[in-house]
């Protein structure tokens, strides 16, 4: 069975039709069927493109997808959580940087002057150096394994006045390596590679959050869409309701006039005239609000050109009932929300957390190894003797201490073991405990999430049942209060029944036209909650109310995406 939204403002015609009859009190009237046609093309045309009271620009004409698509292209939210996943790029580089090789370089002159009081200096009074040095080195962390490697080249020229100095000036370079290897504690993991996988897991789950906020954004515009229908709908609702109590006034005065009612009971026609009219300023309220609650959604920013204009949703829910299959729904959603994928998410995070605390909480032991080349050179001086005459003076220089690095003449290596381990309850081991508890209550968190889950899932796809059998009962409602307003006017034309009865009839229709509206609009939007239920938890919003009176039922209405059961047509 199918039922539009708009079936239930077209039986306002056999309305008309029959008030038509009462517009001549002093005789039985004829319909024209040709002015019933007209008022009938007149008004479908009027709802073609409907405007929101009090909006300036232009009518925009909005399909559903079309708006689905703004929001994902233009809404601020998105824009904002799209960026977080990036921040983590910039993080991880940061981490990573670690393990970059860092040059250095140095150079600079050093001039000093000493007294001296022992003729052991080579000289007396005072000693003067000059030393002029160059350096240059490499640092690197390695993520394997967590070791360091430092590697240097160092050299100096000086010039002394010590007379004891077999080469001046004298040149000096050495050439080393050193690497620093963790045997127990930070062998497997450590802080910073623990930081980096963290920070990995962290990206991920900023990736649901993303997710997680197009899901609700999109439902939102779903909701919001179908609260702007009903809102619009229920404008001509209460439009057609007030021409009928204004009928009923028009007809009640012609009757006193011509002397068969009394005054009193033009008075309570008017008055309910009025209350209608009041009914109509309510619900075009309500559709400016739900008009600005979907730009909000939809638009970039008050310069948008849709800012400033009014929306037509063009798109109509048709109710075409589906039956669900609550276990397999429970299922999917069990397998794809995004709040429980984060909270396993965050499990990883604390068992890494824990993998590093209870590695921290070894012993210290580093194995450390060494190797250098030593190269000396300069002119050298061949004395007779301790503090003897020159003999024989051999020149060399800078190229003689590279030599000497080359060939391998001095070198040196070491290699040596380090240990450390604190005595009693270190910090680590209290973290340590700290951790595998909140490892236990994420564990249970996990399944209270899952349990959580089914009961919504189940919960919203009662509700989608309980929303058909609304759309059922409440059609088969407004047909019969059509049926006793039409035979309720036919008795008013004979004289059988009150001015009271045929009023209380108008406002029992309207009532029914209003609940039908929403229990239709409520169902289209429980099949998006529905959807959104399976993919994420967050993000439910209240239903606009669908008119400004009547005293049908109102429910609220949560967001999410679209499943089978309502489609949207022109």
């Amino acid at each position: 069975m199918e039922v539009r939204v708009s079936k239930s403002f077209s039986l306002t015609i056999v309305c008309a039709l029959a008030l038509a009859s009462a517009s001549n009190a002093s005789a039985q009237a004829t319909f024209d069927l040709e002015a019933v046609k007209q008022a009938a093309l007149a008004q479908a045309q009027a709802q073609t493109r409907p405007q929101t009271p009090g909006a300036t620009g232009p009518v925009i004409d909005l399909r559903l997808e079309d708006a689905v698509q703004r929001a994902l292209d233009n809404n601020l939210d998105l824009a904002v959580e799209r960026l977080n996943p990036q921040t983590y790029d910039y993080s991880l580089s940061a981490l990573y940087a670690t393990y970059r090789p860092t040059m250095t370089a140095s150079g600079g002159n050093r001039s000093q002057v000493q007294f001296t009081n022992t003729q052991l200096a080579g000289v007396v009074g005072t000693l003067n150096t000059e030393t002029v040095s160059w350096t240059a080195g490499m640092s690197q962390n390695v993520q394997w394994g967590g070791g360091s490697f430092t590697g240097g080249f160092t050299n100096n020229r000086q010039d002394s006045s010590n007379s004891f100095a077999t080469r001046n000036p004298s040149y000096n370079s050495t050439v080393s390596f050193n690497y620093t290897q963790p045997l127990l504690r930070n062998f497997k993991t450590d802080s910073t590679r623990t930081s980096i996988q963290t920070t990995k897991i962290s990206q991920d789950v900023s990736e649901l959050q993303l997710k997680a906020t197009t899901a609700v954004t999109t439902a939102s515009v779903r909701t919001a869409y179908y609260d702007l229908i009903a809102a619009r709908r229920a404008i001509e609702v209460a439009q057609q309701s007030m021409a009928l109590a204004s009928k009923l006034v028009a007809d009640n005065q012609q009757r006193v006039e011509i002397g068969t009612m009394a005054p009193i009971d033009v008075i309570q026609a008017q008055a309910e005239e009025a209350t209608r009219r009041q009914t109509l300023v309510q619900a075009e309220a309500t559709a400016r609000t739900a008009e600005l609650a979907l730009k909000r959604l939809i638009v970039s920013g008050t310069e948008d050109p849709l800012w400033s204009a009014s929306i037509n949703p063009v798109d109509r829910p048709v109710f075409s009932p589906q039956p669900i299959d609550v276990d397999g729904v429970v299922r999917n959603a069990l397998d794809n929300r995004l709040d429980l994928q984060q909270a396993k998410r965050q499990l990883d995070s604390n068992d890494l957390s824990i993998k590093n605390l209870s590695n921290q909480t070894m012993p210290a032991l580093d194995l450390s190894g060494g190797y250098s080349l030593q190269g000396l050179g300069g002119t050298q001086f061949i004395r007779q003797g301790l503090g003897g005459s020159i003999s024989n003076i051999i020149p060399g220089g800078y190229l003689q201490a590279l030599s000497n690095i080359q060939g391998f003449d001095a070198p040196t290596w070491n290699l040596q073991v380090n240990l450390s381990y604190p005595i009693g309850t270190s910090s680590a081991d209290a973290s340590l405990a700290r951790a595998k508890l909140q490892l236990r209550q994420t564990q249970a968190q996990i399944k209270k999430i899952a349990l959580q889950i089914a009961t919504e899932v189940t919960n919203t796809a009662l509700t989608v049942g309980s929303n058909e059998q609304r759309v059922q009962t409440s059609t088969v409602a407004r047909e019969l209060s059509q049926k006793r307003l039409e035979a309720e006017q036919s008795k008013f034309e004979v004289g059988l029944s009150t001015n009271f009865l045929v009023v209380q009839a108008q406002r029992d229709l309207f009532d029914a036209q209003i609940a039908e509206l929403r229990a239709i609009l409520d169902y289209a939007k429980s099949l998006v909650d529905l959807e959104r239920v399976q993919v994420t938890g967050s993000g439910s919003v209240s239903s606009i109310s669908a008119g400004g009176g009547g005293t049908g039922a109102t429910t609220s209405g949560t967001t999410g995406g679209t499943t089978g059961g309502t489609r949207t047509g022109g």
